[in-house]
């Protein structure tokens, strides 16, 4: 299994918007195969960043969601919301319950 972290900063006064557009694309997300689990959190220190838990069956899987034209447009509309660099974390999952 391979899970991410990703930490989106969003601009201030656009996280409605930007809520708005992670749930536009979650539903299509949610018929990905490979996607496993996948969700979106504020983060209680710092209201204005979106924090996304993801895990994905395999890389094959991970590859899949990001080449998706649903992604990439996703990612074209962010660019009105996204207040600098995301910090993405990807990981070998060893152990879950």
């Amino acid at each position: 299994m391979i899970s991410v972290i990703a930490r989106i900063p969003v601009k201030p006064g656009t996280r409605e918007t930007a809520l708005d557009a992670v749930k536009a694309l979650m539903a299509k997300v949610a018929k990905e195969e490979g996607t496993l689990h996948y969700t979106v959190n504020i983060d209680q220190n710092n209201p204005d960043t979106l924090v996304f838990m993801e895990r994905y069956k395999d890389m094959a899987a991970l590859g899949f969601h990001g080449s998706t034209p649903y992604f990439q447009e996703f990612m074209q509309k962010s660019g009105s919301f996204v207040a600098g660099p995301p910090e993405i974390v990807v990981l070998d999952e060893i152990h879950s319950i």
